[in-house]
């Protein structure tokens, strides 16, 4: 595990001891909102060892943090994680994660009965001793007990993949409801986020109950948690919370950026607004005019609330797009362009039949000639990926001549002869060096011996990006969201080892993947680093995930010129030959 993944979770645990014991509320938010600037941060904390300057530059780390952080880098622990862990029982704080119970449940819970993890609890579920507390209903007591269940089957946030198209199929649904005029997703789902806790849902309807009859009526849905004039609330048979909001629609911007977040976004909008004498909440922009009561309780006039765009112009900020609203974006700045799918001309990571794809080399052509590219590149597995079937030498030297023969029948596309080469533990690459200087596009990934110590790890993909064959490094990391953390390598290192060599460093849209991650693509952009933007295509329907590579690119920063997918064929053809003999 990163020291960062490590350091955040510390500080998640200081949180929930402190929440549960009954903290005051700021000192709790604080500790969570240091874990999650740790989280985000796109270098390795350690490189601020001993440097308590350093972390308090840092926006959201305060002396107190950066002590304990100093502390942690010094001897692996934070004493006072230590003092707080051996006031409560072990698997206390666990009970946090049960949807529905609270700090204040919990510590009741472990006072009143002795519940102190989520298997006791089950017991006293099962045994009555739930039912002996005071003010613990019997409905109360069932809803705990499907939360339980719950839990078991929906696992940790669901990831992008599965959020989005869930999201955008109950929009399809519920838009042909009469009545429904406008329906959009908004949260972390709309921010882009790589895992998603639940769906938020915004709806404009002249019919509410219609809407809500229809909502909660869905076959998907498992259980109503919820449902009243304005919201609605259910979880999915797979798992997941959707939560639908009716809103106004001349208040539809408001509630869009409100649901929208980040909270710490919302909150920088509202202090703006404050300093300019001005309220802001999910119903509109309002002047201050000092009354009792919300502004639009009392009828006043929003100055701003049909869109987003007209409130960031009234409070004289720049327009910010979804992705660009976390604590990180400081709102007064001017997002840079970034990238979007129209200008995706390129296709550089994509498998055919000859390792593990599905498709065949003209069907994997013309799905890049559908999409309008110039190019697609044809990067079968190599031989060390025995289970992806990947090529031996010979193999690979047919292929060659097969897609080279190809290229030569068509005008419209270019189509190039390259190999995704597995970077090996040492960082030696699978192919000799005058196989590699055949190839059009070379991709080095990793794909074994991933759980490497951090300076292993560094070493072995350094000596990829300096390798004067090699264009791009895949799925840096090698995680997979939820599963496998992958390598920790430092990343500052690796981007400003590429920025010098030219070498591409690949946002892989699978969202399983998405490697780089946000953070890492933030440091490659500020270090002026190439940046492809892959699917890396099995089959004809994993051309459709690079929007989430998308996502993953906006919210790190990258605009269109250090991506490489979107440069004219030239100067991409260029680029490519530059590493060539």
């Amino acid at each position: 595990m990163s020291t960062n993944r490590q350091l955040a979770d510390c500080f998640e645990r200081i949180a929930s001891i402190l929440e549960v014991t009954g903290a005051n509320g700021f000192k709790v938010n604080a500790n969570r909102r240091v874990a999650r600037v740790i989280k985000d941060l796109p270098d390795d904390i350690s490189s601020h060892a001993g440097d308590k300057k350093g972390l308090t530059a840092i926006d959201g780390i305060g002396a107190g943090s950066a002590d304990k952080i100093l502390e942690f880098l010094d001897t692996g622990e934070i004493s006072e994680l230590a003092e707080l862990t051996s006031q409560v029982p072990d698997g206390l704080v666990d009970l946090l994660d049960v949807p529905g119970l609270g700090p204040k449940t919990v510590r009741r819970l472990w006072q009143e009965v002795d519940v102190t993890s989520i298997e006791k609890l089950k017991l006293a579920i099962g045994d009555g001793t739930l039912e002996s507390m005071p003010r613990m209903g019997a409905k109360t007591i069932a809803n705990i007990a499907d939360s339980l269940k719950f839990m078991e089957t929906s696992g940790d946030r669901l990831g992008i993949g599965k959020a989005l198209p869930i999201a955008e199929a109950l929009i399809t649904q519920l838009a042909e409801i009469p009545g429904v005029e406008r329906i959009e997703y908004a949260g972390s789902l709309r921010r882009g986020r790589e895992t998603i806790g639940d769906i938020d849902l915004l709806a404009v309807t002249m019919d509410p109950d219609a809407l809500a009859d229809s909502f909660t009526t869905l076959p998907e849905v498992a259980k109503i948690l919820a449902r009243g004039a304005t919201k609605c609330s259910v979880r999915l048979q797979r798992g997941v919370q959707v939560d639908l909001r009716m809103v106004s629609e001349d208040a539809f911007g408001a509630a869009l950026m409100y649901f929208t977040g980040s909270k710490e976004h919302n909150v920088a909008l509202r202090e703006r607004a404050i300093k300019a004498g001005q309220r802001l909440n999910e119903y509109g922009l309002y002047p201050d005019d000092g009354g009792e009561g919300t502004p639009q309780s009392r009828g006043v006039t929003p100055v701003a609330a049909a869109s987003e765009a007209d409130i960031y112009k009234a409070l004289q900020l720049p327009v910010h797009p979804p992705e660009l609203r976390e604590q990180r974006d400081d709102v007064e700045q001017s997002p840079p362009p970034l990238v979007e799918i129209g200008l995706v001309h390129a296709e550089l990571h994509a498998h055919t039949r000859a390792s593990d794809g599905v498709m065949s080399l003209p069907e994997l052509v013309e799905q890049a000639r559908s999409r309008g590219y110039h190019t697609i590149a044809v990067t079968d597995h190599s031989k060390s990926s025995v289970q992806a079937n990947g090529l031996s030498e010979d193999r690979l030297r047919k292929h060659i001549d097969e897609v080279r023969e190809l290229d030569s029948e068509l005008k419209d596309i270019r189509v190039l002869a390259g190999s995704e080469v597995d970077i090996l533990a040492d960082g030696r690459l699978d192919y000799e060096d005058d196989l590699l200087a055949q190839l059009d596009i070379v991709i080095a990934s990793p794909h074994v011996a991933l759980r490497q110590s951090a300076d292993k790890a560094t070493s072995r993909l350094l000596r990829a990006i300096r390798h004067p064959l090699v264009h791009i490094i895949g799925h840096p990391t090698g995680r997979i969201i939820n599963k496998r953390e992958g390598l920790s390598p430092d990343m500052a290192a690796l981007v400003e080892a590429a920025a010098e060599c030219r070498t591409a460093l690949e946002i892989n849209a699978n969202p399983l993947r998405l490697d780089l991650r946000d953070t890492h693509v933030r440091l490659a952009v500020g270090a002026g680093c190439l940046v492809a933007i892959n699917t890396d295509a099995h089959s004809p329907e994993d051309f459709d995930l690079l929007r989430y590579g998308l996502l993953t690119a906006r919210r790190g920063r990258l605009g269109p010129d250090q991506c490489i997918n979107t440069w004219p064929a030239d100067r991409l053809h260029e680029w490519l030959s530059s590493k060539r003999p």
